[in-house]
């Protein structure tokens, strides 16, 4: 099993075995925190060969510095899934997207996006959050 892209982004979409995104990024800057960010995407594909077939367990972790679950009572997300290629198949490939809305990030600094499968880490991602400060306006010319 290969991953052959993951990414944290705006949009994406999967557009007859297309894999569509939109917004790629790593790097939140807020004015105040906590943050909580109103919708964001984590687009993946995956490259199955003959190998894979069978039952697996995918698990999805967004972690802080420390290690802990962003949303213990919601994470990991550990969705189950079979592999079957048709006999001769060399490789088949899936998108796989998940729409995240409302995640909270108490402080700034590095977290992560754990991807893993059967108990394995294949993938971390890393997120950082920064604190901004507010741009002052300008004065009102009289």
């Amino acid at each position: 099993m290969d991953i052959q892209i993951a990414t944290l982004c705006d949009f994406a979409a999967d557009y007859n075995g297309k894999l569509v995104v939109s917004g790629t990024f790593d790097t939140l800057a807020a004015r105040a925190l906590p943050v909580v960010h109103p919708m964001c995407s984590l687009a993946l594909r995956f490259c199955f060969t003959q190998e894979d077939s069978g039952r697996h367990k995918l698990s999805i972790n967004i972690i802080n510095e420390d290690g802990e679950s962003l949303d213990p009572q919601n994470m990991p997300i550990e969705p189950e899934f079979e592999v079957q290629l048709p006999p001769g198949t060399p490789f088949l490939t899936r998108n796989v997207i998940m729409n995240l809305q409302g995640l909270r990030f108490p402080k700034a600094g590095i977290y992560s996006i754990d991807l893993g499968c059967d108990g394995e880490l294949l993938m971390r991602l890393p997120l950082r959050i920064v604190q901004v400060a507010q741009q002052p306006q300008p004065e009102p010319v009289a």
